[in-house]
């Protein structure tokens, strides 16, 4: 039988944790009675250096439901997207399957068990997909899209309206540890493992608690990959003042069209200036650009830790070798099975 991991990274996340816990909890409790995952299968939830008390309850969570809720304590904020891999790693060498999920309960957790029959299946990964974003304003709806979009233009591949509620064997979590950059975009990398893949469909509900920890900001730091260093930051700047001349060369423009029809113009003047500014603003825009890829390079070559794990608390012992060689033939000698059944039943 397959032990899953639920993996629940958390950022202040103290009015929305119990219930997240209690929802999570009776989904493990009715797979474990359907016989469909192992009784030791647990929730982690990933401490990233909140500021409220969002540990003190994973820790009290922990010593209520010891077999059930276990934790990760990262010792200082790091991001969801490296708490997120801080989960996925720790939970490795504890279960078969993982599943990551926000703890603000807007990913419908009653389509784990879909998730868990597609895995039986044969899928090493399975995407939650929203079917729709009705919920949403017209602007990030609008911005959404557009995202994805864009991202499909440049080449990258991602699950359109999928976030980061999703399933990953353990041998695809093993190979995703494999990519050490630090510049992090989950969605992007998960379609780069290959394996098997499928898709559940749910309805997005809204937050059961608290405050969204994604507001426009880190959003479109997310979708630009955001600032990774302090050292990145005056190129960025560069790249806003570069972005600011054009709008205002763009101003400029309108106010000497303006100029222009009231007979208010000096000969010569606007197109001079207007073509300087303009220029000036698209090299520092350019150079603004450049100075991002090249921040990321030198944030990579340094190498450094991409978090720090403080304390774990978890009864599930890892897994030896021996024990992850006979999980991975008992799933191939099932599916074959299955197959096997499949067709004689054809």
């Amino acid at each position: 039988m397959d032990r899953l991991a639920i993996v629940v990274p958390c950022y202040n996340e103290e009015e929305v944790l119990k219930l997240a816990s209690e929802a999570l909890r009776r989904v493990l409790d009715g797979l474990v009675q359907k016989g469909k995952i192992a009784g030791d299968s647990f929730i982690l939830f990933v401490n990233d250096g909140s500021k409220d008390r969002t540990w003190e309850l994973i820790e009290e969570e922990h010593g209520t439901y010891p077999g059930q809720v276990s934790g990760v304590k990262l010792a200082g904020n790091v991001g969801h997207q490296f708490a997120l891999t801080a989960g996925l790693i720790t939970a490795m060498e504890r279960s078969d399957v993982t599943i990551s999920i926000d703890a603000d309960l807007q990913d419908d957790v009653d389509v784990i068990e879909e998730m868990i029959d597609k895995f039986h299946a044969g899928n090493d990964i399975v995407y939650g997909v929203r079917k729709e974003r009705k919920t949403d304003t017209f602007f990030k709806r609008t911005t959404a899209q557009g995202f994805y979009k864009m991202m499909g233009l440049m080449g990258v591949k991602t699950v359109y309206n999928h976030a980061d509620f999703r399933l990953m064997s353990r041998r695809a979590v093993e190979e995703f540890s494999k990519y050490k950059e630090t510049n992090l975009f989950l969605r992007g990398m998960m379609p780069l493992i290959g394996y098997q893949t499928d898709c559940v469909y749910y309805d997005r509900k809204e937050r059961a608690a608290g405050e969204s920890k994604y507001p426009l900001k880190k959003m479109l730091a997310l979708a630009f990959n955001g600032i990774s260093s302090f050292s990145v930051k005056p190129i960025s700047m560069i790249l806003g003042i570069g972005l600011f001349i054009i709008i205002v060369s763009l101003l400029a423009l309108a106010y000497a069209l303006i100029s222009y029809c009231t007979g208010h113009v000096v000969p010569g003047w606007t197109s001079l200036i207007l073509s300087i500014w303009f220029l000036g603003g698209l090299q520092l825009l350019a150079i603004g650009m450049v100075g991002q890829y090249i921040g990321k390079i030198y944030i990579e070559v340094k190498q450094r830790p991409r978090y720090n794990i403080e304390k774990v608390l978890c009864n599930a012992e890892p897994f030896s070798d021996e024990e992850k060689k006979e999980s991975e033939g008992n799933r191939f000698l099932s599916r074959i099975q299955e197959e096997s059944q499949g067709k004689r039943e054809g």
